[in-house]
This record gives C-alpha cells, structure tokens and sequence, in this order.
C-alpha cells in the first residue's frame, strides 16, 4: 500500500509571548551558525523586544531583529533600525528581521530598499512561515520542545548551551554525558583526617543542579557546557533512577552541613580564610562521609552499569 502523507499542523506563533519568540529566534541562530559570538542587543525595538546581534566566524555583524506582532509594518522597522543604527555597535553589515505574520512581496522589497540606502550590506526577511521551515529542517528538536512548552532560559551563555545540545540523543547517550558530572576530585579523592574540603559542598550542588536542569557549572560557578538533564530521559524507570542519584546527593551534602554545624568538621585555625585545610573529630566521622559518597555512585551505576569510576588513591 502507498504511504499515506502526513499533514504537519503550522505552528501558531502567536500562542507565544514575545519574550519566548526571541528565545526561539536566538536558540536556533546558536544551533545553525558559527559565531564569534551571539548576545542581546538592548530594548531597542519600538515594542521593547531585544534585538539580537552577533558576530560571525568570518567578522561578519548580523543584527536579529525578532517581531512578534499580527503584522509587520514599514513604519516599524523603519524606527527600529534607525535606533540600532544610533546604538554602539553601529552599522551591522546584515540586517535580519524575523517576524511571525506574513510579509509581503512589497513590503519585503521597500523594507529592503529602505535597509540598503543606510548602508547596511544585506537584509533577509523571514515570514513566520518560512522560520517555521528553517526550524523544520535545521533545528527540528528545538521547535519540538518549544511547542511543548520547555522553558527556554533567558541569559545568553545558558541559551546557546541549551540550543547546541543534541535533544535527540539515546538515554545511553545521556547517561554517558551525565556520567562526566563525577569525574572531579568531590567523587574519588579520599577524604583525609585532613582535608582540602571547601569546594566538596559546591561540586555536590553543581552536580544536583546538572542532573535536574543540565546546566553543568565549573566549581568556581563558570558554565562548562549543557547536557540533556533528568528530564528528557525517554525511560521512566532511568528517570526514576537518576532521581535517586540526586536523593543520595542531597543526603551526602546534608551530612557535610551537619558536621559543620555540630563542630565534627572544622576549619584550620590559623585565621587565613582561604586555607584549603579542614580537621574531622572524631577521625570516623570522615568514614561517614565515604559511605555516603559510595551510595551516590552506586546509585548511579545501577542507572548506568557502564560507568567507571576514577581508581581510589
């Protein structure tokens, strides 16, 4: 028998707020093209939306002008260009509109014309129906998850982190990525009678916050990349599984504030608070910690039998 075709039912833009129009607009930029970088570009728009500018591989400067509107009007581009021509970055060799309404063959050609007589280089003109293609065809798991209502984050390094990660990955492929989380000295230093402890607390929040969000953070707070987080495990049984992981997380960083606060776990007195260096009384209640520390990764080699952990010293 023929296949019958499929309909795919357009995407209604309008359902969306622009704050969340913009973060599709920058999210598929980040996914499709190589930039220098790729950041927002104020409140210029006569509407209050952000401009997006970016600075391509080759040094070319694109500015993103993302409209939310029924309809798009000369008038408006108009103002809105002449305010990033009056902003900082000066005059963008490409100037993008991406709209969400039709645009017209007239319009496209006097906004154009209008674009090109204050110097700048190129103008393309994306209707939404034709953003909805390119979306279609080049970032396919991006507009998924924006249709079924992922809240895309709004800072820039975490939304192209967000927008380059793979949304269709394997749940394998994903235990693997989260299995990156614990090689770090938190996970397989030993836990000495003396000990370098003050970045121990801050690795078992950085890691919580990477299975729960896949926002996955330096100990010193730096973004180092995103991973798929707990979420977009397809298998509910693995979900539930990693959700333990972060359990035995929680219990481990519970018991490092109690031993701070009961004085088990104190800070060298030699008045410099920087020092690196904590003492355990009595030396067993460091033991505590090890055990606990063992269940988070046993926790998650029973989600992942593939993972190694780094040898013990």
């Amino acid at each position: 028998m023929p296949k019958l075709a499929t309909y795919v039912q357009p995407i209604h833009f309008e359902d969306f707020d622009g704050a969340q129009f913009e973060r599709l607009v920058f999210a598929y930029h980040a996914r499709t093209e190589s930039w220098k970088s790729l950041e927002w570009y104020g409140q210029t728009g006569s509407d209050l939306g952000r401009d997006i500018w970016g600075v391509r591989g080759d040094g070319e400067s694109v500015c993103v002008q993302c409209v939310n509107r029924t309809g798009l009007t000369f008038a408006k581009i108009r103002d809105d260009l002449s305010k990033v021509l009056r902003a900082p970055n000066g005059v963008p060799k490409r100037f993008r509109i991406v709209a969400r309404s039709t645009v017209s063959a007239e319009m496209r050609d006097k906004i154009k014309a209008h674009v090109k007589s204050k110097a700048v280089t190129d103008c393309d003109i994306w209707s939404g129906k034709e953003f909805e293609e390119f979306l279609r065809h080049k970032a396919e798991s991006l507009l998924k998850r924006f249709v079924g209502g992922e809240l895309f984050p709004d800072a820039e390094p975490e939304l192209t982190l967000f927008a380059q990660a793979d949304g269709l990955v394997s749940d394998d492929d994903i235990l693997a990525m989260m299995a990156k989380l614990f090689d770090r000295p938190a996970f397989y230093t030993p836990i000495h009678q003396e000990s370098n402890l003050p970045d121990f607390k801050q690795a078992i929040t950085d890691t919580i916050q990477a299975l729960g969000t896949g926002i996955w953070k330096a100990r010193d707070g730096q973004v180092i990349g995103r991973i798929p987080s707990r979420q977009e495990l397809k298998s509910d049984i693995l979900r539930a599984k990693v959700q333990a992981v972060e359990v035995a997380l929680s219990r481990l960083r519970a018991k490092f504030d109690e031993l701070i606060k009961s004085g088990v776990l104190t800070h060298c007195q030699c008045n410099d608070p920087t020092c690196p260096v904590y003492f355990f009384r009595p030396y067993d209640a460091a033991h505590e910690l090890e055990r606990l520390r063992r269940d988070v990764l046993t926790a998650f080699r029973d989600a992942y039998p593939g993972f190694r952990e780094q040898p013990r010293w």
